[in-house]
């Protein structure tokens, strides 16, 4: 199969935003083409405008790193203590309105709404043949940028089907994030409803996807029910299906098992050069792999990296015994050094582990490429794993539970961790409950979910030091942001 391409360098002449890391920048900039009649008038500028819109999604790899190093399950690690002192920050609880990192999030997730948001502006310009899948595609995606957004900041502006220009931030309000997830849902149940479950080109959007990341939405909004209704849909009408194969779920997140029967939805990323430190979000190359890659090494399978987001010993001491998952998700590098004679520096806060799933692997021949920044590694962002884990947990805390329903659901993941039935759950109620949720703790172990997983549950005050019940919840909008709409916005709780 085809497989999308998430950059073309072209459509930045056209983008109705240029957001970079150091930009003061409201949202976005007016650029002097976007508004030309000249656009929008052809189904290749809408195709080409909609890979724009896929292009932000590189760029989340950030949330990823830091949904992990936020937890329970990660230190920030790095090179020392003020190695990217933001993501320190973060790691420990202390970070403020000014953190870099947190204002990238917002820039990047609000790019991604305005790439969306210029095709829908212009949805009714032309028709064309499949212009409604083209339209679906644009709202799933607004609708992904949007979920980001609220999981970070809480309340944050709702703009559809126009763009947010610099000057807007004067009439344009923080939204209560119970109308965000009004149109998240919105979003998604048209996407739902106007896409295929198999696309023809690897990597678009699918119906599955839309559906998946639908009961996510119901599901952090304790919408239990319509949570289950729709997960149920997908996993009884859909294509997907857990990958039984013992040799290929052991390599799941090699490059070779890309784009799988498990995969709902995955950000494509390649190895194509032009990006450097100075726009991390140019890059075509998931970043957050050489932020992981064990610094200094030097061995086989495995490249150099910078030693960030290192697993902790709680997470590695949580895997029962026999449990694959284990093995994909934690490299012990003494182990492994051990093993192959594999050589390695220690970097700030060494516990001895990496996250194995998202590790530079070696690869090619070009000895100019920067591996760190050019690692094609996808990031899985739906799995069916999680579909499962997210309908057993919607099943067990509906109203009118379902415990057998969780239960089978939930068993189908353990059976696949254990390669046997031996280990099946069997407890109902909250028991369940607490079972679901270290299962996904377990299962999704350095995917970039721990930490939302441990607050909308309401988990994270017991487990992550430092978090302050009533503050951390959220992150704070960046500074600038306020400022820059004369302070009429207000801060999150806690924060100045």
């Amino acid at each position: 199969m085809k497989k999308l391409h998430i950059k073309y360098l072209a459509f930045f002449l056209f983008s109705s935003i240029l957001i970079t890391s150091c930009s003061d920048d409201f949202v976005d900039v007016e650029s002097t083409a976007e508004n030309s009649e000249d656009y929008f008038n052809t189904e290749e500028d809408y195709q080409n405008a909609l890979i724009g819109a896929y292009d932000m999604l590189q760029s989340s790899y950030l949330n990823v790193l830091l949904g992990e190093i936020a937890s329970d399950n990660t230190l920030a690690g790095g090179e020392s203590a003020t190695d990217v002192v933001a993501i320190q920050e973060i790691d420990d609880m202390i970070h403020t309105s000014e953190n870099q990192q947190l204002r990238d999030i917002w820039g990047w997730m609000f790019a991604g709404v305005n790439r969306a948001n210029y095709i829908l502006e212009f949805k009714d310009k032309i028709d064309f043949s499949g212009k409604e899948e083209v339209i679906a595609q644009a709202r799933f995606l607004r609708a992904y940028y949007y979920f980001e957004l609220v999981k970070w900041f809480g309340d944050v502006p709702l703009v559809v089907d126009q763009r947010i220009l610099f000057g807007d931030q004067f009439n344009v309000d923080r939204t209560p994030k119970a109308e965000v997830y009004a149109q998240i849902e919105q979003d998604l149940i048209f996407a739902a409803n106007n896409l295929p479950y198999v696309q023809s080109e690897t990597g678009r959007v699918t119906k599955g996807a839309a559906e998946a990341l639908l009961g996510k939405a119901y599901l952090y909004q304790n919408k239990f029910t319509e949570a289950a209704d729709v997960l149920d849909n997908l996993i009884l009408n859909g294509p997907h299906s857990l990958v039984t194969d013992a040799a290929t779920f052991m390599d799941l997140f090699e490059n070779d098992n890309e784009n799988s029967v498990e995969s709902v939805f995955e950000v494509q990323y390649t190895e194509t050069q032009g990006a450097g430190f100075g726009c991390l979000q140019c890059s075509e190359g998931n970043v957050a792999v050489g932020f992981n890659g064990v610094r200094g090494y030097e061995g086989p399978e495995f490249t150099s990296g910078f030693s960030f987001n290192v697993p902790l010993q709680d997470l590695v001491d949580a895997f029962e015994d026999g449990d694959m998952r284990k093995d994909i998700t934690i490299l012990d590098i003494n182990a492994w050094a051990t093993q192959t004679g594999a050589e390695f520096n220690t970097g700030f806060e060494h516990t001895g582990y990496f996250n194995k799933k998202y590790l530079p692997r070696k690869r090619g021949t070009d000895a100019q490429a920067d591996r760190n920044l050019t690692n094609p590694n996808n990031y899985r962002a739906i799995r069916f794993a999680d579909v499962l884990l997210m309908a057993a947990e919607a099943h067990n805390r509906k109203p009118s539970a379902n415990d057998a329903k969780a239960l089978e659901y939930l068993n189908l993941v353990r059976q696949r961790a254990f390669g046997d039935m031996l280990h099946n759950i069997s407890e109902t109620g909250a028991n369940l409950t607490a079972i679901i949720f270290n299962e996904r703790r377990l299962e999704l172990a350095g995917e970039g979910h721990r930490f939302f997983d441990l607050v909308r549950t309401g988990e994270a005050a017991a487990n992550i030091s430092g978090f302050q019940t009533g503050k951390n919840e959220l992150f704070p909008i960046p500074a600038i942001e306020i400022q820059l709409t004369g302070n009429r916005w207000s801060q999150n709780q806690g924060y100045n």
